[in-house]
Order: structure tokens, then C-alpha cells, then sequence
């Protein structure tokens, strides 16, 4: 299995670790680290994920999400 490692800066709301995660789920990524830090409106998530799967259909999903920001 293939490792990634994602730096992802979205808008601070309840919702939006909660969908975050769900779409790594959904597109087969084993989320292995997790790192978030808040910063007034907006979060940081440095997150390491696992899968066979090639990364760009996970990025191409993450992008769509309204409340992300920046992904890197």
C-alpha cells in the first residue's frame, strides 16, 4: 500500500472534519496520521492516508468540498 500525505486548510465548522474524513473513507484511504490545528475561522489538517488507490481521486474529491480552502 501506497502512503500520502495531505495539508488541507478548510473554514472552521462543526461539519467539516467530520466530511473531510468521510470522503478519504469513502474513496478507500486509511486515514494512519492525523494532525489538526484552528486558527480563528479556519483549520489546518496534516493527515497521512493509506490505499492502493491512486492519490488524485481522493484530491479531486477533497477539492469539490466547499469549505476547503487549499490543498497541498
Amino acid at each position: 500500500m501506497q502512503q500520502y500525505e495531505l495539508s488541507i486548510r478548510a473554514n472552521r465548522r462543526p461539519e467539516t472534519l467530520e466530511r473531510l474524513l468521510r470522503v478519504m473513507r469513502h474513496r478507500g484511504f486509511e486515514v494512519i496520521k492525523l494532525q489538526t490545528e484552528s486558527q480563528q475561522q479556519e483549520i489546518t489538517l496534516h493527515v497521512v492516508v493509506q490505499s492502493e488507490r491512486a492519490v488524485e481521486l481522493l484530491v479531486n474529491q477533497l477539492v469539490k468540498l466547499p469549505d476547503v480552502l487549499a490543498l497541498s
